[in-house]
């Protein structure tokens, strides 16, 4: 049994400590440093997309908006004048008759303008997303 216990004078196995209470304090901070400068790329990156949208449905918007205008004036005389010649209507009943239907088709347009306008997020989607996530983990580490 003595030969199996070991009297020498060389040290045993040293209990390794783990790494200091300022060393994880710090790995801490420069990891929230890390991820929140990742969160701003995010953000600006999203918030980059949400515009280009923007501009593309405003675009479309304002394009609609000013061929509706142009037709409107071209075809609102045309048909006003079609409408006088052709029928027993007063001339002012044929010109509020044009003008009903280009209003109801400009208002189609607009409907339609709104509609893909719905798809525009003003708080980008992932980066709430990820946002969220990060104050979880946040809250877990403390």
């Amino acid at each position: 049994m003595a030969d199996r216990i070991n009297f020498s004078n060389e040290p045993g196995p040293s209990l390794e400590q783990g790494p200091s209470l300022t060393s994880l304090v710090s790995g801490i901070v420069n990891d929230l440093q890390v991820l929140i400068r990742q969160e701003i790329q995010l953000a600006r990156t999203e918030m980059q997309k949400e515009w280009a949208k923007t501009k593309s449905v405003a675009g479309s918007m304002i394009a609609g908006a000013a061929l509706l205008s142009a037709a409107g004036i071209l075809f609102c005389f045309m048909l006003v004048y079609i409408l006088d010649k052709y029928t027993a209507i007063p001339l002012w009943a044929c010109f509020g008759i044009i003008g009903l239907v280009l209003a109801i088709a400009g208002g189609f347009l607009i409907a339609a303008g709104r509609a893909r306008a719905s798809d525009i997020h003003v708080v980008p989607p992932q980066t709430a997303e990820t946002m969220r996530e990060n104050v979880q983990w946040i809250q877990n580490q403390t």
